[in-house]
């Protein structure tokens, strides 16, 4: 069967065995600044060490999880760890078994919750209003599977993605607030430190940068060319090349050289045909003569008319050949003349490796490439004097921002401060350290390196938490922190291992107290042996172990009203229940 622990009217938390039904709970959901926050619904274990099937549902707020030591508590988180992605081992799967196997179910993150934005990152895909299903399984001859959705998700990811929903704090604990790295991000949101204006300005500069590296570069490339260009320029300006004259010499260059061929028989044909003595003389003379005698013999006047139509052709024949002659005539120093251009302009082509044709365009194109260098300095020093601006826009409001920072730090600090004396850390010094990063390293979000420090005795340096704090007090530690910080981001899910270790009374009266505090805005799981502690929950888990004589499993039991009193009872007085017990019982109950 299952059961459905209850408190003051309000169902927090279910957990059902392999046979049982689980009693799902309401939701009543928590609500931060970029959407609901994605709470831990349920978790569904198979095979892992002692528990054979487990199925557990979970609500807002502050849930606590006893047990006798040894009772598997242990096992409990190692199975939700592996589902957020710790290393898997072969040697969580349980005896006899192929595989085991660990399903944790959230809910749908929305907004701008980081987990929202890594899903969309990573192209896994969710239905409007669907729960996140994250599935891992590990086989017993090793190896392991991990589903986000039903879609096969890498280890990486899935550690990226545990850490943005859930942060477990215990003795071996070294991310969340432990991790320097998030230190930043975690006193801006305290403080409301906006960086939106430094990260626009950091990304003006970078530009402005980038484009006079780039200036410099292009005029230091073309410098080494400075000479080339200005000796290349001058010549090909001096030579004045233009578009089409290698056709137009070679033509007048085949022309004379044509003529040149042609002359001595065109002067030859011509001393024919003209002169005193040549052919077309002879002809007139004879003409001459015939048409003297032409109108004595009816004959003669036929041979006249022909005779006078040789006249007529070798006339016109003279006037072709005077023509031809004078088409075909030339300057000797011309033809040179032509016959060197045309040389030196193949030649131009050449060493320039581009077409006759394309000379003068080339001219123009390395001119303003000359012109360009010539400039690039006067360009330089404008981008310069950009660079120069947007670089103090830059660190005037990165400088804003350190000072908001430092005002920040100090009220954190504060806050912490007075959170440690209740938690018997009242000898432990907090504070936030704001330092400047070296240029090099100043990015979008301004050129402070933001640490937490403490110091757990008077005197003793001040060093990072996970250098000096062990155990119970570093969980302590981070229960201040959580609850000076509130609702400034971090995981939705936070648990809390055995953090009142070492400690009871009025210690342990005041983590539960803190504990239910911070559970208004955070749900909250916590491991207790601590009676206080376990009053504030607003559900109770009991985690037992039990044997049949030959298989030893591990259990979880959501206990009601009559059965937590018990419990707590237990916490109190042992392994005997007594009446007196039993009072203090109602009496922690019934003060919160």
């Amino acid at each position: 069967m299952g059961w459905v622990a209850t408190r003051r009217g309000a169902s927090n938390l279910a957990v059902a065995g392999a046979a049982g039904a689980a009693h799902p709970p309401p939701d009543p959901s928590l609500e931060r600044e970029g959407g609901v926050i994605a709470l831990l619904t349920a978790l569904s274990i198979r095979n892992v060490v002692l528990i054979e099937a487990l199925d557990l549902e979970f609500g807002a707020g502050l849930s606590v999880l006893t047990g006798e030591t040894g009772a598997g508590k242990s096992i409990l988180l190692d199975s939700l760890g592996l589902a957020l992605g710790a290393r898997a081992d072969s040697g969580l799967v349980r005896n006899g078994e192929a595989q085991a196997s660990v399903i944790a179910t959230f809910d749908p993150p929305t907004g701008d919750h980081r987990a929202a934005a890594l899903l969309i990152d990573n192209g896994v895909e969710m239905e409007p209003g669907e729960p996140l299903i994250i599935r891992r399984m590990v086989k017993a001859d090793g190896g392991s599977r991990a589903f986000v959705n039903d879609q096969p998700c890498s280890a990486a990811l899935l550690r990226e993605l545990g850490g943005s929903l859930v942060e477990i704090h215990g003795q071996h604990d070294d991310r969340g607030l432990l991790n320097a790295r998030g230190h930043r991000a975690l006193l801006d949101a305290y403080g409301r430190c906006d960086t939106g204006a430094v990260g626009t300005a950091h990304s003006a500069w970078r530009k402005a940068a980038a484009a006079l590296a780039e200036a410099r570069a292009t005029v230091e490339t073309a410098a080494r060319d400075r000479d080339y260009l200005a000796h290349a320029v001058e010549e090909l300006r001096s030579f004045a090349p233009e578009p089409g004259e290698e056709a137009a010499l070679a033509e007048e260059r085949a022309t004379m050289q044509k003529g040149a061929r042609l002359t001595d028989d065109l002067t030859t044909i011509s001393e024919c045909l003209t002169g005193s003595d040549g052919g077309l003389a002879q002809l007139r003379q004879a003409a001459r003569r015939l048409d003297r005698i032409a109108g004595e013999e009816p004959l003669l006047t036929a041979v006249l008319e022909a005779l006078d139509r040789a006249v007529v052709e070798a006339g016109e024949a003279e006037d072709r050949l005077a023509e031809a002659a004078e088409a075909l005539s030339f300057d000797p120093a011309r033809l040179d003349s032509i016959e060197t251009r045309l040389f030196d302009l193949r030649g131009l082509a050449r060493k320039h490796q581009v077409q006759p044709d394309d000379l003068a365009a080339l001219c123009e194109e390395m001119a303003a490439k000359l012109a360009a260098i010539e400039g690039g300095e006067e360009h330089i020093a404008a981008l310069e004097t950009e660079v120069a601006t947007k670089a103090a826009a830059y660190r005037a409001a990165a400088q804003a921002l350190s000072g908001e920072r430092q005002l920040a730090a100090g009220r954190l600090d504060a806050a912490v401060a007075g959170e440690l004396a209740p938690l018997k850390l009242d000898a432990a010094r907090f504070r936030t350290v704001v330092a400047p990063l070296d240029e090099g390293q100043w990015t979008g979000q301004g050129m402070d390196r933001v640490e937490f420090e403490i110091s757990t005795n008077p005197g003793a340096p001040f060093a990072p938490l996970i250098k000096i704090a062990s155990g119970g007090e570093l969980s302590r530690f981070i229960l201040a922190l959580k609850v000076a910080l509130a609702e400034q981001g971090g995981a939705d899910t936070l648990i809390f291992d055995e953090i009142d270790r070492g400690v009871g009374g009025a210690v342990a009266s005041a983590i539960g107290e803190r504990l239910a505090r911070l559970a208004q805005s955070n749900q909250i799981l916590v491991v207790t042996h601590s009676p206080q502690v376990a009053a504030r929950g607003a559900g109770h888990l009991l985690i037992a172990k039990s044997s049949d004589g030959t298989v030893t499993r591990t259990g979880v039991h959501a206990l009601d009203d009559q059965e937590r009193r018990e419990e707590i009872a237990r916490m109190l007085s042992g392994a005997e229940i007594t009446a007196e017990a039993r009072a203090q019982a109602d009496r922690l109950l019934e003060t919160l």
